[in-house]
């Protein structure tokens, strides 16, 4: 589990395919790796089989190089999900390490399962302060409330404006926000990692549990309405 504050800018130094991943059984598989650097908090406490979340997305550490770099696999349902299949080197990534229990969480609960991309459709600055549109698909938007928490490549943020029937929502960065993190380098029609409220995806989850019954229970109000209806004649 992670807090959406974003620790350290990290630096992309490769994404390569590796035709010798060595599966479970022996096998040999092909697999991305991604090796990043630039990331002395992350490796600080780091080990062999630690959760990193870069730019939104959990990844375990599958080595830790001596030249301060670590890297990470990915799967291919993170490379459909999110955006990380299009770093290139040199690129940067928001880094965060796993929270401690006990710690403070100043974000919310972000768990690094990003559930898809949303595109920059306009930026405009207020003041001090930058405001970003993003286009994201129905299935993310039926999450988005406003004033409500969602993660931008793993940044804990407060949803503006919100608009279903386009598709649309905007979150505002503050001026120390702005240089810790990498989406105001990213331009319009450039996409983002999204993650929205987990606790949002629970309530969903629960309502749709008890609809079921809840339409069963109005229907047999209908037939008593219908029923005492007949009675008055």
């Amino acid at each position: 589990m992670f807090t959406g504050i974003i620790e350290e800018m990290g630096t992309v130094v490769s994404l390569i395919t590796r035709p010798d991943m060595e599966m479970w059984d022996g096998t040999i598989g092909s697999g991305t790796e991604l090796t990043i650097k630039d990331c002395p908090v992350s490796l600080d406490g780091a080990y062999l089989g630690c959760s990193i979340c870069v730019s939104g997305v959990c990844l375990t550490a599958t080595d830790l190089g001596k030249e301060g770099e670590f890297k990470v696999g990915l799967a291919p349902e993170t490379l459909r999900r999110s955006t990380l299949g299009t770093l290139v080197p040199g690129e940067n990534v928001n880094l965060e390490r796993a929270s401690e229990i006990g710690g403070r969480n100043s974000g919310h609960n972000v768990q690094g399962h990003v559930d898809g991309k949303g595109e920059i459709i306009d930026k405009w600055v207020d003041s001090d302060s930058l405001f970003i549109k993003i286009k994201a698909s129905p299935e993310i938007m039926k999450f988005i409330v406003p004033k409500g928490f969602i993660a931008i490549d793993g940044t804990s943020l407060t949803i503006c404006d919100v608009n279903h029937a386009e598709g649309w929502f905007t979150f505002m960065l503050i001026e120390y926000t702005q240089k810790k993190i990498i989406v105001p380098k990213k331009e319009v029609g450039m996409f983002v990692n999204l993650e929205v409220d987990v606790l949002m995806k629970g309530a969903e989850s629960a309502m749709a549990a008890i609809k079921p019954r809840i339409d069963e229970l109005e229907r047999q109000v209908e037939e008593l309405r219908a029923e005492i209806s007949a009675l008055k004649g």
